[in-house]
């Protein structure tokens, strides 16, 4: 198995091509790329070029409907309804991103709630891509049900990201991303794409034993992070995207990963607050808080170890392998 590096440029043609030849308009398929090269750019290839055949065979069927145009609706003076029309997620996140920082600096705290939507990739990235505009942001998302309740064994809850990010004085964005479950799913699938062995901590087969087999563990459960903390955390989730949104909890929903079943129709949640909104030298005692993280030997500050590794792959390009570039060249084929 052979790696080559892709220029960016070239990276996001491969997906766009792809995706227009499996029934996606161009604007989507635009979005989709600029997220998937995003995730590359962050060390996060299980969100990568390594969706691209899922996301394809979908579009194909029709499973996500990739010539959808999301629609958005003010609730609220600071709450945004946006509607993905069972299409990819990031065309809609993207109506939320363009709305949140003018209803934020209006109102201090503005929140956009998206339903009927799909896999929303790096939860980090749409968060600094708010708090590089001075804004404070969380970020959660539910996704198709791969983790039981604590004391359970029925997958209930998906992976459920919650990310945060908030602007530091002088500095890059501190960002914090983190998966419900001890791995991102995502990490998962590219362990079974490459036919790897994964560890035995990540995940449960379908009797609830441990599994080194990532083929194994995508149909079985994945292990919570924090034990009864992790699935704690999901019941939030699953509230604050489902629930509040009116899309599909995780058990409702058909698996990000195959081209089985109804559209997914997961919901995401986004809060902006405006940094300034109580004073001005919020973004400075930030400052202050992360300087004496990274003063500290052996410490990181979230977010700078995906900073260091965009600014490496912008110029050495994306790493891609044979097996998958054959897989995303027949797509649609």
């Amino acid at each position: 198995m052979t790696d080559h590096r892709l220029p960016l440029a070239q990276a996001r043609t491969l997906v766009i091509d792809t995706l227009m030849r499996c029934r996606t308009s161009q604007s989507n398929a635009a979005a989709v790329a600029d997220a998937l090269i995003g995730a590359e750019l962050t060390g996060q290839f299980g969100h990568g070029l390594r969706r691209v055949p899922a996301y394809a065979e979908q579009a194909l069927v029709g499973k996500v409907d990739g010539f959808a145009t999301p629609t958005a609706r003010a609730a609220r003076p600071g709450a945004l309804a946006v509607d993905a029309a069972h299409g990819f997620a990031y065309p809609a996140l993207d109506l939320a991103l363009d709305w949140l920082p003018g209803a934020a600096r209006t109102n201090g705290i503005a929140i956009a709630g998206l339903t009927r939507s799909h896999h929303c990739g790096v939860a980090g990235l749409p968060v600094e891509k708010l708090a590089e505009q001075g804004l404070m942001a969380i970020l959660t998302a539910n996704a198709p049900a791969s983790m039981a309740p604590w004391g359970g064994s029925r997958p209930l809850f998906g992976t459920d990201p919650i990310a945060f990010a908030a602007p530091i004085a002088g500095a890059a964005p501190v960002v914090v991303d983190i998966s419900l479950s001890r791995v991102a799913r995502g990490k998962i699938m590219a362990a079974a794409q490459k036919n790897e062995p994964i560890p035995d901590t990540w995940a449960l087969d379908v009797d609830g034993n441990p599994t080194t087999d990532p083929h194994a563990a995508l149909k079985g459960n994945m292990q919570p992070m924090g034990d009864a903390k992790g699935t704690a955390l999901a019941i939030m989730v699953e509230m604050l995207c489902a629930g509040l949104n009116n899309a599909h909890f995780g058990y409702e929903a058909s698996p990000f990963l195959s081209a089985e079943g109804p559209p997914p129709a997961t919901g995401q949640s986004i809060i902006a607050i405006d940094a300034g909104v109580f004073g001005p030298h919020a973004v400075e005692r930030f400052a202050d808080l992360a300087g004496e993280i990274e003063g500290q030997e052996g410490a990181r500050l979230p977010g700078r170890r995906r900073q260091q590794i965009r600014a490496e792959m912008t110029q050495a390009g994306i790493p891609v392998d044979d097996t998958l570039l054959a897989a995303i060249d027949a797509m649609g084929r």
